[in-house]
């Protein structure tokens, strides 16, 4: 990996605007922490939102290079954003023993950024509801995590990485609160669903997400990600471990996402997303169509975007045999200097 970037005059100005709202850390002792490879420091803690008078506890992960210090130098953040099937650590923070880095955390804190993801409300270890936990819903949630790494960081804005319908979540939450944006990366992003396969087949269950608020997820479904568009994009003992990670979660997760993504998209306006953009797909992807996402790109108002297919991946490109060239787009992408003004 490249050394690590200095950050920008923007992000040394966010974290003084809110100079003072930092602590040092606010972890958690009652919710496990991320495993620290050698050179990396990690945390855990408890982000919360309300919803009709009920607490709900959003687990949240960190991690970073070494320890928040007073009077560091601020890092650029980076959160992460998980999709309808596996929560956070299985997603994000995957490492095979034998294999090459899966952990998007491990590489880009190594890099120099502060990495951060959650579980949704109904995923991993966050509190579990009778709600369905739809795109809605994780807008919200992303709306406690950043208040929560603001007040820990002192940094005003965050750069968001969302995959499948975590880069939905993702994309709406840039358009609720752009003035928390830094840049969004989009894997695997959904804009209409025109020429899905994967979405047309789906649909002839929505009415059982309709009337349901949680789904079947077993070790089988986990496995299909991985096999259904194209076999042999993913290593079958990356695709071993990631199972064995995320099983451990229970076997149902919430239709809130499924439903949204059959029945009421689309659910991002591209005129209202007003940060820099990275559009990233793979290859052989059955839900993430190009001619989708061209249509989405067109109308992205801020020049300062990117489209990249890469090749021979599928749906899931953070843990695929092609993950590096996906790493590779994502760092170049976020570390571009920022543009001349326009006026």
């Amino acid at each position: 990996m490249t050394e690590a970037r200095q950050p920008r005059r923007r992000d040394l100005l966010n974290a003084t605007m809110l100079a003072g709202a930092a602590l040092l850390t606010g972890a958690v002792t009652d919710l496990p922490s991320p495993e620290a490879p050698p050179g990396l420091w990690a945390a855990s803690y408890w982000a919360t939102k309300r919803r009709d008078g009920q607490d709900i506890r959003l687990a949240m992960y960190r991690k970073r290079a070494d320890a928040p210090i007073p009077g560091d130098s601020p890092r650029p953040v980076l959160l992460l954003v998980h999709g309808s099937s596996p929560a956070a650590l299985a997603s994000f923070d995957l490492s095979v023993p034998g294999h090459d880095e899966y952990s998007l955390m491990n590489v880009f804190a190594r890099i120099g950024y502060d990495v951060w993801t959650l579980d949704h409300e109904g995923y991993g270890r966050s509190t579990r509801t009778d709600a369905n936990s739809d795109i809605a819903s994780g807008v919200q949630d992303l709306v406690a995590a950043t208040d929560l790494i603001r007040g820990e960081t002192g940094q005003a804005t965050a750069h968001l990485l969302g995959e499948s319908s975590g880069a939905i979540r993702a994309a709406a939450f840039a358009m609720e609160k752009p003035d928390r944006m830094g840049r969004l990366v989009l894997g695997a992003f959904t804009y209409t669903g025109a020429g899905s396969p994967t979405l047309a087949k789906r649909a002839e269950q929505t009415e059982y997400y309709r009337t349901h608020n949680r789904r079947p997820r077993d070790r089988a479904m986990l496995e299909s990600i991985f096999t259904r568009d194209h076999p042999g994009t993913t290593d079958p003992e990356v695709v071993k471990a990631f199972v064995e990670k995320e099983i451990i979660n229970g076997d149902s997760v919430p239709t809130g996402t499924y439903l949204d993504m059959t029945a009421h998209l689309p659910l991002v306006d591209p005129a209202r997303v007003l940060c820099p953009v990275l559009l990233a797909k793979g290859e052989y992807d059955g839900i993430s169509t190009l001619e989708d996402l061209q249509a989405f790109f067109a109308k992205l108002p801020n020049g300062d975007r990117q489209l990249s297919i890469i090749k021979g991946a599928a749906h899931s490109v953070i843990i695929s045999r092609s993950h590096k060239a996906f790493q590779h787009v994502v760092q170049a992408f976020l570390s571009i200097p920022d543009g001349p003004a326009t006026g």
